[in-house]
């Protein structure tokens, strides 16, 4: 799976609930993405801080579906294929990550509003124990399920969009399965609503 060659990157209006987005990154490799340069080297920190920027992919320039396979913590299998049909968003976190505690309650009013449209919600835990994870959800209320990903088998399959430990991060898909937006670092709740209100329109469009 790969970005196409010149994805077309769209900043959502401005007008939307006041939002002001920051500035799109560039390929996840590019020299001036600053995430992907903590990811090459860390520091010793738990957590990559990433600023919440936005790249929205257009329709027609989105890449191939994701590929992906891996269990939820209670066993069941989960793949890129078991989502396709319906928008879908993929997070990616762990419970010691302050940036993911503090994005949690704004999942979980996006959870609220979007699932009953169809949007399928699916947690990416890079790190933790099912008895962690669980501790997490219940302390949030999360109400969606998470993969079990200590290995990094589902994150390394999206390194086209995500750099290995910018956690959080948070991948939009559309309904065929293919990344219509990302977001690194915490999300915003106003921003990520308009996201994942673009692909529920193409779904019913």
């Amino acid at each position: 799976m790969s970005v196409p060659h010149r994805p077309t990157r769209r900043t959502l209006v401005s007008g939307l609930s006041g939002l002001a987005l920051a500035p799109l990154l560039a390929a996840c490799s590019g020299g001036d993405d600053s995430l992907a340069r903590q990811a090459g080297n860390a520091g010793g920190k738990n957590y990559i801080a990433g600023d919440g920027s936005v790249m929205e992919i257009a329709r027609e320039d989105r890449g191939e579906p994701v590929e992906f396979s891996s269990t939820l913590f209670d066993g069941t299998p989960v793949s890129g294929q078991s989502l396709r049909g319906a928008p879908a968003l993929l997070n990616f976190w762990y419970a010691a990550c302050a940036p993911c505690r503090v994005e949690a309650p704004h999942l979980v009013a996006l959870h609220e509003q979007f699932h009953p449209q169809g949007v399928q919600f699916l947690g990416v835990n890079v790190r933790d124990t099912a008895t962690t994870a669980q501790a997490f959800e219940r302390t949030f209320g999360i109400p969606y399920p998470s993969v079990e990903d200590v290995r990094g088998d589902v994150l390394l399959s999206m390194t086209d969009y995500v750099p290995p430990q910018a956690v959080p991060s948070t991948l939009v898909l559309d309904a065929e399965g293919r990344v219509s937006a990302r977001v690194l670092g915490a999300v915003e709740e106003g921003t990520l609503r308009a996201l994942l209100t673009t692909v529920v329109a193409e779904t019913q469009a």
